[in-house]
């Protein structure tokens, strides 16, 4: 809490809870004090002791202090001695001293409890010597903050406090301003918390000279904001700021280091102005930032005054930059720089190194880019560098000249510029004089302008692009801010010797933000004198500033100081002289504005500003207004290699130039002073402008005022200086708010305070008792006997003038002086009286004690006393009578209770009383609960009914929920498949796209085709130059070759014959090119068809699953509100139908925008024909020309120029291609915003879906489920595919693509099956939601027709509400139907300008395309005349096909623009029902409201109902237990009165005691026995009592409290319908004053009408004619749908056809994909065959070697292997010739299936469009009847204000306009479909008639196919019969084959074992086997081997072994 008042009066009293009050914070400073190093209390807190001493009040009150000027001290104090008229004298406090002083000089001072006080504007006695006194008390206290009104005053305290730690920010935090010392933590928090609270925008305003913390401050202001609302704060770690909050407060050493210099007053001084604005989203976290910069002191960056330095950012990059850095940027030592003034100046307790190093922190951090950052510097170092270059002046003349370029080469380097033309531009720069452009030498004065002018300009724009690459980094616009706190940090009031133009801007803006405190201040006051009640004349003291300001800125009449500037800117020849001159004439006479007096005065002129007087000297304010550059220079900076400096001079345009300066000082030409386009602002304009920007944001805020001050000049801590303070604080408006406080009456005090404080100043005026706070202060008032005019009394408060409540301090303290000293006397009286009593009772007693003392001294030593002593306890008389006093003390106790008993039975019954009276009550509750509750009864009976019909609703609900849910299920297995179909559209897809990439490479090669073919043109153009001077010779020999005229002659016959032969060519080519052209017509539309379907087909499962979505989210929602109530139901529909609407919505403008991008294909393809057309004629005349090149040279003249007119043809359609393409990139950004605005809308519906989302994640995740493993199953199957695909390549490519073509036939049959049987599920969906949302409006009306009643027994308001309701839909009903209608007729007058510019557009194109056609016939003609007659006929036909273009054009854009129209008309239709739409969501959304509030009221009383019912059960109880207790009391007090009677014996019988002792004491415990039972009956009868009172009183509290919160129920209820009906009311008023603009506008039409009248004979010819035709079309139109039911009944029975065909191809896939795996197998047989063949040729290869013999077996093995080899080629040659087949087949299948898929997607499209035109055609047939309807109406209102022929006139004219209109309407959608009807019945019957030729042919091709089939399996199965006869020879071979080898071993065997015999000479024995024929059967062929032979061999053997002994 914050010590001190808060408010000025405050007694001790509150003081002393205040300081309670801030004892915990004490606890928080002592736990600072421990943590830190110093106690941050005492520099907040004042010590209220010293504050309160006696001794300074008792001071104060006997001397008359007060202030007198001081010169020193500025105000001393002295109290005063004695008066003597006008002057008094004064004895000084400090030293005694007297002195005379005027009494206007004294100032009073305040009471000592005002002493240090936070708010200055509490002071009684406000005045400057006050206001001063206690900021220095406060200063020298270490307290640098205090209030005074709205102000916050800060005094510069130059050095660190440790006020400013995170604890200091958590104390303030959350607390209010009054709560806290003052404190800037405590301005930001409640900046922050009223822009919280208010939702209002907050500003801080710091102003203050240089030096006096304004930066500082707007620091801690920012730390606080960026602490306390930081996006983090959820965190563990509290300390780690967010990158938003990081950057923000990074953004700060940044600027300091190119914005801030060391002064003579500071060292770290700001030399602009800025105003952060800190942007905060709804919660209050930080969202962004934005720093707006003013009046940058550029000069500094040029020169600077004495001990002081420029920019930070030049020493911290001369002292941090390393050396490589250094190198880069060419920088040098701070000596070697002009622009330093004075060198190198350390700053005390800073490195400018370290700092270089923060600032380039600061600028990573900020995401500055180092790149930029090097930029950056470079432009720093190429400031320094500007500096450096020195001029020298030429000896004969003034011209400067650069004699060393070293400077300006460093420079040109740095900026990216040429040296050369930088010198040219600087020395002899371009200046326009005139028109003429000139080159004027500079001289040495006006080159060192030009260089410091360049170089203060790029400074000032790198600080501006360095502002905004800031705001770029701390701008975040993905959250959006919802309110702002700005800080501006700015100059404050400015008065030197001489002021220049600077000064004057600065005080200007001081100026302007005075008023706006001043303005602020006073209607705070104001609203808190009306709050109070007090009558107050308004004083906007604001208004006082007016005339200060109108003189610097008002425009005209007269003009002001900155408008005359500007305007001696303007003028040629103008001087800083004249421009003095103007002011004075012109403001002379102004209150604020004052001439110099003497001639000799040093200032120009002075302006008297609210701080006081200020002197300007007008020396170089126009240069300075204009701000000139040199342009030439500045266009070479802007046309820099370095990017970064071509961006700071981007804005070349607006700059002053040289001319401009030259044309003032030297020429008087007018024109020459206009700058380039119009830009020149001066620097005065725009720093105007920027002001006005920065006052209105801080007008539209809540302002908060931060004044620094600065106490001294010498940087000293704690010293104060009050002259620089009291000018501070005059300037600062410290004053001027106190000035404007006295005015009014700034001491508040509340009542209550006042009574406690001043009361003892009126003793008697209050009466005993109680009285009213504001009554007693009146008496008070009148007991003291104030003036009127010195206090108000308010409401709440007392209000007194300054200085009344220091008078009645003074009357106080005089007061309790008075009393106090009566009081010590009264105090002392008593207390000597008191001691006086008590000396005298002391001597009594020790009179007494000696008496007693002596006694015993006596009678000790008597033997009888002693007897005495020791006989008296043993007497029993005496405890007889000891007894009896028991017993007598007994009885008064029993007497008492008694006299209790008594008592409590009398309140018994006095309560019993008061429980009958209740009970009764209870009764009568009781009967109309009952009555109540039987009607509950009956409520519930009904209740039960509709709620037994509602569970029947709910099972059926649920029975279709279910239904739902399979369909769902379907639905989702439908998506997948969806889902694989869609896969395989896109590697089609993929596939055209090769296809297409491949065709764009073969257009390349064509392109350089046409290039060559150009080249050959040109070459054969020289060859025809050539060829024409043969021919001039050939002229002159003709007279001598006269016999070569018959040959010539012969060859020209053969050249005619040629010719013919040539047309003929040309004929059948032409022929071929339609062909090729219709063929390729038709791919294209397949291809365009494929691509819309394929785009269709995702926008509808997009749209499915969107809808599947919906529908899922919808169905749980109902089920939930079913169970738990039904009156939500209307809600879900609600937004069921505003997302199917929106989806609707969509879908149109989806199917809008493909249609658009289809027509554009379709011109683009058009004009891409015509193309290659036309390169196609071109080919086939360069082979004519080519054929006839040979023939003769006027062939070739003829060569030539065809060649020229193809050439013009090429140019033609190279320009026909580029408008194509700049069309084309039209559509694409129409199309483009199209999406954007789709985006736009799926965004908000998006928005809408965001509360359906919850339900919908389940789901979601089920789907994501889902399409993993759909992604899985597709990764296998893609795997499958790949391998079948390799298999599929390795069999035959053309085999993959066949079944691919076939598969996606049956894929997309399959998907145009499955998307109907959807569109039929989501029909029917919507069909039963239909039927379910009119169930539930039944259900709903059913509903509302009981709350209608039961709102008919609570209130009978809400029928009034219904019937204004009511009433008002009625006049919205009106007010739009009449809106509408002036809708329609705008738009409809708008249609016809639209179509009459369309219309003159096109005729001007038309007239543009005629001539130019005009122009080529000409030419062509000529052309024509000069060739022989063969070209004419091809010119002819070009003729031809450019007429055909024209009107194909003209048609087209006919077409366009109907479709325009028809797109306007369904917007402004689609506007109308979204508008009705909003409407009824309005009226359902305020029914809905009245349900729940109904439903809530009838829930509260079922409520109270049910705890009546158990209140009256409590109360039945409760009486039941009353009556018990009643009659255990009626018993009791029988017993009571008979232990009375027995008492009443006991007294009689009371003398003889000591005979019935024994009696007595039996009584005596009998009544003691009773009176136990007695006491725990009693305490019983109390229990129960206490437990009933107990039980009644909480039946009072609650229904008290249920009565209250009814009441209050009530009062709620009733508020809302009262602020419903004021909403009613004033829509009612603001559709009568529609309604009366509807009568004026209707008015005016019938004005309008009036001029109509002429052209209606006109009109109604054409409507004849019109009706006519339109008949004509209506039987047209009649016949066309009879043949579309033909053609729809044949395309049915195609359709019928196309499913057989499509189920034959499948039976044949699955045949072929057999007979595919049968020839696998057979190739791996194959295979293996050869394999083994090629084994046994090796084997027979070898018993070929070995069997040389064998010459017949080898070569019937031969035959053998050959005719083998045959039947294996012809069976290749019959698979090859089946391939080519399937090829040819496959092909033909993949047509036709292209050709019925484009049928079905045209069909489906006719059918959606003539669905669509009739829609549309019904639509506005409706609107027609409606808008006739309205208008006779409105006729009907209109005819009984006019004359009878002026209605009747009216009538036929609106009867006539309708007719018209719909006329028009009808022949032009006639017309259009009667065109679309013709062309799409044409093209129907192509297709019919293709389809039955394709489908015969299918059925032929697919027989030949199945007979061919069979042949090739049957020649399969013989060559499979061959193959196994084959390999069984192959084994017969083998097996004889070893036979042979095993022979042939024998036989080799038996000839070495002869051998052996041989060589030892034994006998030779054969062996019978070889006696006999050896047979080796191969393939029927046998080896016969006869004894012979193996003679033979033997034989050879003999031979060759020696010869033996005979």
């Amino acid at each position: 809490m914050r010590l001190g008042f808060r408010r000025p009066g405050l007694g001790a009293g509150a003081n002393e809870h205040s300081i309670r009050g801030s004892c915990s914070w004490i606890l928080v400073f002592t736990m600072a004090q421990r943590s830190g190093l110093e106690d941050p209390e005492r520099y907040l807190f004042v010590d209220r002791a010293v504050i309160y001493n006696p001794a300074t009040q008792a001071d104060w009150t006997a001397k008359k202090l007060v202030w007198i000027p001081s010169e020193r001290h500025g105000f001393e104090a002295a109290s005063i001695k004695e008066e003597r008229g006008d002057e008094v004298m004064v004895e000084l406090a400090e030293n005694g001293k007297k002195a005379m002083v005027n009494k206007d000089d004294i100032q009073k001072m305040n009471p000592p409890k005002f002493s240090k006080v936070e708010d200055m504007a509490e002071l009684t006695c406000l005045n400057e010597a006050s206001v001063l006194h206690n900021l220095k008390d406060r200063y020298y206290s270490g307290l640098i903050y205090t209030y005074s009104g709205l102000f916050c005053v800060v005094i510069n305290p130059y050095k660190n406090l440790p006020i400013y730690s995170e604890n200091i920010i958590e104390m303030y935090r959350g607390k209010k301003r009054h709560e806290m010392p003052p404190h800037i933590y405590a301005i930001s928090e409640s900046a922050y918390r009223c822009m919280l609270q208010d939702r209002e925008d907050q500003s801080i305003l710091c102003t203050g000279e240089s030096g006096a913390g304004k930066t500082e401050n707007t620091k801690k202001v920012i730390q606080y904001l960026a602490h306390v609302a930081s996006s983090h704060k959820g965190r563990k770690d509290h300390n780690i700021p967010g990158e938003l909050e990081r950057q923000l407060l990074q953004a700060n050493p940044i600027l300091e280091s190119f914005g801030n210099a060391k002064t003579v007053k500071n060292d770290n001084s700001s030399r602009f102005g800025k105003f952060i604005r800190i942007n905060f989203d709804v919660t209050g976290y930080i969202v962004g930032a934005n720093i707006e910069t003013y009046l940058l002191e550029k000069s500094r960056a040029v020169r600077q005054a004495k001990d002081e330095r420029t920019f930070h950012i030049f020493y911290q990059l001369l002292s941090g930059a390393g050396e490589h850095l250094k190198s880069d940027l060419l920088l040098e030592g701070f000596n070697n720089y002009r622009f330093l003034s004075n060198g190198y100046i350390p700053i005390p307790g800073q490195q400018d190194k370290d700092n270089f190093q923060e600032t380039m922190e600061a600028m990573h951090i900020m995401g500055f880019s180092h790149e930029e950052i090097l930029s950056m510097l470079k432009v720093v170092s190429s400031v320094l560098q500007f500096g450096n270059i020195s001029f020298k002046k030429e000896r004969n003349t003034d011209q400067a000249s650069m004699p060393e370029n070293t400077a300006a080469q460093k420079l040109c380097h740095l900026l990216g510029m040429n040296v050369m033309e930088f010198t040219r531009a600087i020395l002899t720069p371009r200046i326009k004089v005139g028109r003429d452009y000139v080159q004027k030498a500079q001289t040495k004065e006006q080159a060192d302008f030009a260089v410091e002018a360049l170089a203060k300009a790029t400074y000032e724009r790198l600080f501006r692009w360095l502002v905004h690459r800031i705001n770029k980094a701390l701008d975040r616009t993905k959250r959006q801010g919802a309110s702002f706190i700005g800080i501006l940090d700015i100059a404050g009031f400015e008065i030197f010797e001489l002021n220049s133009f600077e000064q004057l801007c600065i005080n200007y803006t001081n100026e302007k933000l005075q008023q706006l405190f001043n303005h602020t201040m006073f209607i705070l006051e104001q609203e808190e004198y009306q709050r109070e009640g007090i009558e107050w004349n308004f004083i906007d003291f604001g208004l006082d500033l007016q005339p200060c300001i109108d003189l610097i800125e008002r425009p005209a009449n007269p003009p002001g100081v900155l408008a005359l500037l500007d305007e001696e800117c303007w003028f040629p020849k103008a001087t800083d002289k004249t421009f003095v001159e103007k002011l004075v004439q012109e403001q002379g006479s102004h209150s604020k504005f004052q001439k110099p007096r003497q001639l000799k005065d040093k200032a120009d002129f002075c302006i008297i500003h609210y701080a006081g007087k200020v002197d300007y000297k007008a020396d170089e304010w126009l240069m300075k207004n204009m701000d000139p550059l040199n342009d030439n220079v500045a266009t070479l900076l802007h046309q820099s290699s370095d990017r970064f400096v071509a961006e700071l001079w981007k804005d070349v345009d607006r700059i002053v130039g040289l001319d401009q300066v030259t044309g003032m000082t030297e020429t008087a030409f007018g024109s020459a002073y206009k700058t380039k386009k119009g830009m020149f602002r001066t620097v005065g304009q725009l720093y105007k402008e920027s002001l006005t920007k920065l006052m209105a944001t801080l007008r539209n805020t809540n302002p908060n005022f931060v004044r620094c001050i600065i106490p001294n000049h010498e940087k000293r801590a704690g010293k104060l200086d009050p002259h620089l303070v009291l000018d501070q604080l005059r300037c600062n408006g410290v004053l001027e708010g106190i000035r404007i406080c006295r005015q009014g009456f700034p001491n508040r005090i509340v009542f209550q305070e006042f009574r406690q404080r001043y009361e003892i100043l009126t003793p008697n005026a209050i009466p005993k008792g109680f009285m009213d706070g504001k009554q007693a202060c009146e008496r008070m008032i009148r007991a003291l006997e104030l003036d009127p005019n010195l206090y108000r009394i308010g409401q709440s408060k007392i209000f007194f003038r300054a200085g009344v409540l220091a008078h009645l301090e003074e009357e106080r303290d005089l007061k309790i002086t008075d009393i106090i000293i009566f009081f010590q006397a009264v105090c002392r009286g008593y207390l000597a009286r008191k001691a006086f009593a008590k000396k005298q009772q002391q001597l009594s007693a020790l009179k007494v004690l000696q008496r007693n003392c002596a006694a015993y001294l006596k009678l000790r030593h008597w033997q009888w006393w002693r007897v005495f002593t020791k006989v008296k306890p043993l007497l029993q008389v005496t405890r007889q009578e000891e007894e009896l006093q028991a017993k007598d003390e007994e009885l008064l106790k029993v007497k008492e209770k008694q006299t209790k008993v008594e008592g409590e039975l009398e309140e018994m019954e006095r309560k019993h009383q008061q429980l009958l009276e209740e009970k009764n009550i209870l009764a009568e509750q009781l009967q109309a609960e009952t009555e109540l509750f039987a009607e509950a009864e009956e409520m519930r009976a009904r209740l039960a009914a509709k709620k037994q019909e509602l569970e029947e609703i709910l099972h059926d609900l649920e029975s279709r929920v279910e239904e739902e849910e399979e369909r769902n299920q379907i639905l989702q297995n439908e998506k997948k498949k969806m889902q694989a179909h869609i896969q395989d559209l896109e590697e089609q897809l993929d596939e055209e796209e090769g296809a297409r990439q491949k065709l764009q490479l073969e257009k390349v090669t064509a392109e350089a085709k046409i290039k060559k073919m150009e080249e050959e043109i040109l070459l054969l153009e020289d060859q025809n130059s050539k060829f024409i001077k043969e021919k001039k010779l050939m002229e002159d020999r003709i007279a001598e070759c006269s016999s070569q005229l018959a040959e010539e002659e012969e060859k020209s016959k053969n050249l005619a014959k040629i010719r013919n032969k040539q047309e003929v060519m040309i004929s059948d080519l032409e022929e071929r090119l339609k062909k090729e052209e219709k063929t390729r017509q038709e791919l294209e539309k397949a291809k365009r068809k494929l691509d819309g379907e394929t785009t269709d087909l995702q926008d509808q499962i997009a749209e499915l699953q969107a809808q599947i979505d919906e529908l899922k989210i919808q169905l749980a929602k109902k089920e939930e509100e079913l169970q738990g109530a039904l009156a939500r139901g209307d809600d879900e529909t609600l937004h069921k139908n505003n997302a199917l609407k929106v989806v609707r919505e969509l879908q149109a403008q989806i199917a809008e925008l493909q249609e658009d991008f289809e027509s554009e294909k379709a011109s683009r393809n058009k004009a891409e024909k015509q193309k290659r057309d036309l390169s196609e004629e071109l080919e086939a005349l360069k082979t004519e020309l080519e054929d006839t090149l040979d023939t003769t040279a006027a062939q070739q003249e003829l060569r030539t120029k065809r060649e020229q007119e193809v050439a013009e043809l090429k140019k033609a359609l190279e320009e026909e291609t580029k408008n194509h393409e700049a069309q084309i990139q039209d559509m694409r950004q129409r199309h483009a915003t199209a999406l954007e605005e789709l985006s736009e809308q799926l965004e908000q519906a998006k928005r809408f879906k965001a509360n359906l989302e919850k339900n919908k994640q389940g789901l979601e995740t089920d789907n994501k489920e889902l399409a993993c493993e759909v992604k899985v199953l597709q990764q296998v199957k893609a795997e499958s595919e790949h391998k079948r695909k390799k298999l599929d390549a390795q069999v035959q490519e053309l085999h993959a693509k066949v079944s691919e073509g076939d598969r996606l036939r049956v894929e997309l049959a399959e998907k145009a099956n499955k998307l109907q049987n959807e569109l039929d599920n989501v029909s029917t969906l919507l069909e039963e939601a239909e039927k379910k949302g009119i169930k539930f409006a039944k259900d709903a009306a059913g509903l509302e027709s009981q709350l209608q009643d039961t709102q008919e027994l609570l209130q009978e308001e809400t029928r009034q509400k219904l019937n204004l309701s009511s009433r008002i839909r009625q006049l919205e009903e009106e007010k739009n139907s009449l809106q509408e209608q002036q809708e329609e007729e705008e738009e409809a007058r708008k249609n016809l300008e639209k179509q009459v510019l369309a219309l003159q557009s096109q005729l001007t194109d038309t007239k543009k395309k005629v001539d130019d056609d005009l122009g080529t016939i000409e030419s062509l003609e000529e052309a024509k005349k000069k060739l022989l007659k063969d070209m004419e006929a091809l010119s002819q036909r070009l003729e031809e096909k450019a007429l055909a273009y024209d009107k194909l054009e003209k048609t087209k854009n006919r077409l366009q623009q109907e479709l325009d129209d028809l797109m306007v008309d369904l917007d402004h239709q689609r506007q109308i029902v979204s508008n009705l739409e909003k409407k009824q969501k309005k009226f359902d959304q305020l029914l809905a409201e009245e349900k729940n509030v109904s439903a809530r009221y009838a829930e509260e009383r079922d409520r109270a109902e049910a705890e009546a019912r158990e209140k009256e059960t409590k109360a039945l109880s409760l009486a039941r237990a009353l009556e018990e207790a009643l009659e255990a009391k009626e018993e009791f007090e029988r017993q009571n009165k008979q232990l009375r009677t027995d008492m009443e014996d006991l007294m009689s019988s009371k003398d003889d005691v000591g005979k019935n002792v024994h009696e007595l004491e039996k009584s005596k415990r009998a009544l003691e026995q009773q009176v136990e039972e007695m006491r725990t009956q009693l305490e019983e009868l109390e229990d129960e009592l206490q437990a009933t009172e107990d039980a009644k009183l909480r039946l009072e509290v609650n229904m008290q409290a249920m009565k209250a919160q009814f009441e209050r129920d009530l009062q709620t209820r009733d508020e809302q319908n009262e602020e419903k009906k004021r909403l009613l009311i004033k829509q009612v008023r603001e559709l009568e004053a529609e309604l009366e603009d509807e009568r004026k506008q209707r008015a005016l039409a019938v004005a309008s009408k009036k001029k109509m009248e002429i052209d209606l004979k006109d009109l109604e010819a054409q409507i004849e004619a019109a009706n006519k035709a339109r008949d004509e079309v209506i039987k047209q139109l009649r016949k066309l749908q009879a043949q579309m039911k033909d053609y729809q009944r044949e395309l049915e029975e195609a359709r019928a056809s196309r499913d057989e065909i499509f189920a034959q191809s499948k039976e044949s896939e699955k045949k072929l994909k057999s007979l595919e795996a049968e020839i696998l197998q057979l190739q791996e047989e194959l295979a293996s065959s050869e394999r083994a063949r090629r084994h046994a040729e090796q084997e027979r290869d070898e018993l070929a070697d070995e069997i040389a013999n064998s010459a017949s077996g080898k070569s019937a093995l031969l035959d053998e292997k050959r005719r083998l080899e045959a039947r294996i080629a012809q069976l290749e040659e019959e698979l090859e010739e089946e391939q080519s087949n399937m090829e040819l087949l496959n092909d033909r299948f993949r047509k036709t299936t292209l050709q019925v898929d484009t049928l079905n997607t045209e069909l489906a499209a006719e059918r959606s469009a003539a669905q669509k035109s009739d829609n549309a055609r019904q639509q506005l047939e409706r609107q027609n009847k409606e808008l006739k309807a309205k208008l006779q109406e409105l006729e009907g209102a209109v005819k009984s204000k006019f004359k009878a022929t002026i209605s009747a006139l009216e009538a036929k004219i609106g009867q006539l306009e309708e007719q018209l209109e719909q006329e028009a309407k009808e022949r032009a959608a006639a017309n259009k479909l009667v065109r679309r009807t013709e062309k799409k019945l044409k093209e129907i019957f192509m297709q019919v008639e293709d389809e039955r030729r394709h489908a015969d042919q299918y059925k032929e091709q697919m027989e030949k196919a199945n007979a061919r089939m069979k042949q090739l399996k049957r020649q399969l199965e013989e060559a499979e019969e061959e193959a196994t006869r084959a390999n069984a020879s192959r084994r017969k071979l083998q097996r004889e084959l070893d036979d042979a080898t095993e022979a042939n071993e024998g036989l080799s065997r038996e000839v070495s074992t002869l051998k052996n015999r041989l060589r030892r000479g034994g006998p030779i024995s054969f062996s019978s086997s070889r006696s006999g024929r050896r047979q080796l059967h191969i393939e029927g062929a046998s080896l016969e081997l006869s004894d012979d032979d193996t003679e033979s061999k033997t034989s050879d053997v003999n031979e060759t072994q020696p010869p033996q002994s005979e």
